[in-house]
């Protein structure tokens, strides 16, 4: 029988709700990515100041745990979208967990921009994984979305 992770970050909530409808659909279970030092509460403060600098900077932050994926076959891998790239801790993640012979499923959420090259920086990250393609990307929370990320989740586990 496939084991399946969902493992996410979210700072607004938007890839959370995702996150959890990914995780009914597939009878997974659910990792969140959780920082150290938890990021601004305001926005701009967030996504103009600290994320801004991690991406220019290639900075990964510290993680609250950095998660055990070496029980799991399949891992969905959710972030959203920040400064054309997936959120700093999701590299983090990525970098701190072995998914050599593991099959990473990424999806992303964004306010405008789209999903950029996220997977496959993934699959470079994630080495000796199999990337699952296409990803799931979707706009803000998805709101009206279900249907079409049900059939995603259905797909991607019939591979």
């Amino acid at each position: 029988m496939i084991k399946t992770l969902v493992a996410y970050f979210s700072w607004s909530g938007n890839t959370k709700g995702i996150a959890e409808k990914i995780q009914e659909f597939s009878n997974s279970d659910i990792f969140r990515i959780e920082t150290s030092k938890p990021y601004p509460k305001n926005y701009n403060d967030t996504a103009y100041g600290i994320a801004k600098e991690q991406h220019e900077q290639g900075i990964k932050p510290e993680l609250k745990s950095n998660g055990d994926v070496s029980k799991y076959d399949v891992i969905f891998v959710g972030t959203p979208a920040w400064w054309y790239s997936m959120a700093p801790a999701v590299k983090t993640f990525l970098e701190n967990n072995d998914f050599n012979g593991k099959k990473v499923v990424p999806f992303i959420t964004h306010g405008g921009g789209g999903k950029y090259n996220i997977a496959q920086d993934m699959a470079a990250i994630a080495q000796g994984c199999e990337l699952v393609e296409p990803p799931f990307v979707v706009y803000d929370s998805g709101e009206g979305s279900e249907k079409e990320l049900q059939a995603w989740v259905k797909e991607v586990l019939a591979k």
